[in-house]
């Protein structure tokens, strides 16, 4: 039984617990018998394209979801053992369906029925996994935004069978959907009962239930600011992609979009693009990935919304300075809460730094899978460019003391300042972190003090991180003073620091997917036994060497040799 104190509470884990009970009886799924569909009232548009290459991988028996590949040839993949959590939900949500439709083609058709009708087959009754809510969601979605291309051809059996579950499984997710954890599967299980509603017949039901539920759970995650309540610009992209879906179909079934959903897309969209940096791609703040430039343009083009990214998030609680070519952005907010399945960072004042193209200060990234050991490792505050004092976390990961974030900014003549703070080493050390940070109008000067204050303990050590892209070179110069980074395209900046000591130390990054391995400056020292601690730094442009000046009689001299 839970603790009292764990965030779902202890009324809801008796509900779910009571619910799993119900849900397992062998006679329980008699229950979900009603009329069974005999067509598709409607064949919903799967509005996302399909990648060939994927659905050659598929056809080998390679799935490979969450960062891990399972290898089933030549027979389903369902029995496939020692996959996570995360892998399996991928799995049993069929999204990859698109990338059969992709390939086009009788054997993708067939290939893709043959997968169904094994699911079938051996899923037809609940399981608490693979019947999830958000997971049973995902899968009617996926499976009625690619009925037409399913049902196309198939013969009798397969038809009358798919389609009774397809009933079988509204009827349960009506039933579950309100034991869903809040956060973004929450919204695709109340997706899949539109879906439903729309696309199936005699389940007009489930679209009333899932337009209460859509209002509700829209108020509950979307911020004034556009901004998704996990703070995680990864999520943000995958709410607005399942969102502009559900708005497609209701197109397609000439239904009114409801007003909550059309404001929800048109505040998301800018608020995608406040996380993209020059690459196209997205920040790694609180699990976020890079994701794929392309996807992230396709979202915004299906979105349709015009308006400009805000310089100020005061709902999500980030600031963004933009600079000529620099972009940078900075937590100025708490992990969030509320949200149970949101896996947040203890990364409070975080910053990253983009330079045109390609990216200079990051943080670490998350793997794919949330619940691996690798996840809770980078969620540390070590793994952002931020303060760590004592080498412990700025926040509990599992929840504990609540966290306090201010932040003031000023902009004058093209410049900006941010003047930010936290609490988070308040209650174990009396010490606040407090970081400021200039951004002059060209960009190239990028100047911060982190200082920690309060009548706290002194000797503690402390280190201000600056974790470089795996593209940076970077090199330790004048005698450790100054670092000299070299980017990819070759632009140089220098690094200086005062009220600690320079280093750089191995880092790692998962931005892309793929671990790979890169550098960060450290800047160490220990707390002061009188007065503040504080440590000044400096990021400043290294502007080429300009052409010497030739005078005529030296060109000349040039000519005449």
């Amino acid at each position: 039984m839970p603790p009292a104190s764990q965030p779902r509470g202890r009324g809801r884990w008796f509900r779910e617990a009571a619910s799993r009970l119900v849900f397992a009886s062998p006679l329980y799924g008699l229950t979900l018998r009603g009329r069974r569909p005999t067509r598709l009232l409607l064949a919903a548009e799967d509005p996302w394209p399909g990648d060939a290459a994927t659905a050659d991988a598929l056809f080998q028996g390679r799935f490979r979801f969450a960062g891990e590949e399972g290898h089933a040839r030549n027979q389903p993949p369902w029995d496939i053992a020692d996959r996570s959590d995360a892998w399996r939900a991928a799995l049993h949500g069929f999204a990859w369906l698109r990338h059969f439709r992709s390939a086009g083609g009788d054997a993708a058709k067939r290939q893709a029925r043959a997968l169904v009708a094994s699911w079938l087959a051996r899923h037809g009754r609940w399981n608490p996994l693979v019947w999830r809510p958000d997971v049973q969601g995902r899968r009617l979605v996926a499976w009625l935004g690619n009925g037409g291309f399913l049902l196309e051809g198939a013969d009798d059996a397969f038809r009358a069978a798919f389609l009774r579950s397809l009933g079988e499984q509204s009827r349960q997710l009506g039933r579950a959907v309100g034991l869903a954890a809040p956060g973004a599967g929450k919204l695709i299980a109340v997706s899949g009962l539109i879906h439903a509603g729309l696309c199936l017949p005699n389940m007009r039901r489930c679209l009333a239930q899932g337009a209460y539920l859509l209002d509700r759970t829209l108020a509950e995650q979307i911020l004034p600011d556009g901004g998704h309540a996990s703070r995680s610009p990864s999520l943000q992209l995958q709410v607005l992609r399942d969102l502009v879906a559900l708005r497609g179909v209701l197109m397609q079934a000439k239904f009114e979009i409801p007003l909550a959903l059309q404001n929800a897309i048109d505040r998301m969209a800018p608020m995608l693009r406040f996380f993209r940096y020059g690459d196209g791609r997205l920040a790694l703040f609180n699990g976020g990935r890079e994701g794929d430039d392309g996807e992230v343009d396709f979202v915004l083009s299906r979105a349709d919304a015009k308006g400009k990214p805000l310089t100020s998030a005061p709902h999500s609680r980030y600031e963004r300075v933009a600079a000529r070519r620099t972009l940078l952005l900075i937590d100025v907010g708490v992990p969030p809460t509320a949200i149970p399945g949101a896996l947040a960072h203890a990364s409070p004042l975080a910053f990253e730094l983009s330079v045109g193209r390609e990216r200079l200060v990051v943080n670490c990234g998350a793997p794919e899978n949330p619940a691996s050991e690798l996840a809770r490792v980078l969620r540390a505050t070590a793994a952002h460019s931020t303060l760590t004092l004592a080498d412990t976390n700025a926040v509990a990961l599992g929840g504990g003391h609540p966290l306090s974030v201010t932040a003031m900014r000023n902009e004058a003549d093209g410049s900006t300042w941010i003047d930010a703070s936290h609490d988070g080493y308040v209650r174990d050390f009396g010490l606040t972190h407090r970081r400021r940070l200039y951004i002059d109008a060209s960009g190239e000067d990028v100047r911060g003090e982190d200082s920690l204050s309060g009548a706290g303990k002194s000797g503690l050590p402390f280190a201000v991180r600056f974790h470089l892209h795996p593209d940076v070179h970077a090199s330790l110069v004048q005698n450790g003073s100054t670092i000299l980074l070299k980017l990819a395209g070759g632009s140089g900046y220098r690094m200086r620091a005062a009220g600690g000591a320079l280093k750089l130390e191995e880092s790692i990054y998962l931005g892309s997917g793929a671990m790979r391995h890169g550098e960060q400056i450290v800047i160490s020292g220990v707390t002061a036994a009188e007065g503040e601690t504080r440590v000044k730094w400096a990021l400043s442009k290294i502007q080429p060497p300009a052409p010497e000046a030739k005078s005529i009689a030296g060109d000349e001299a040039e000519r005449n040799d």
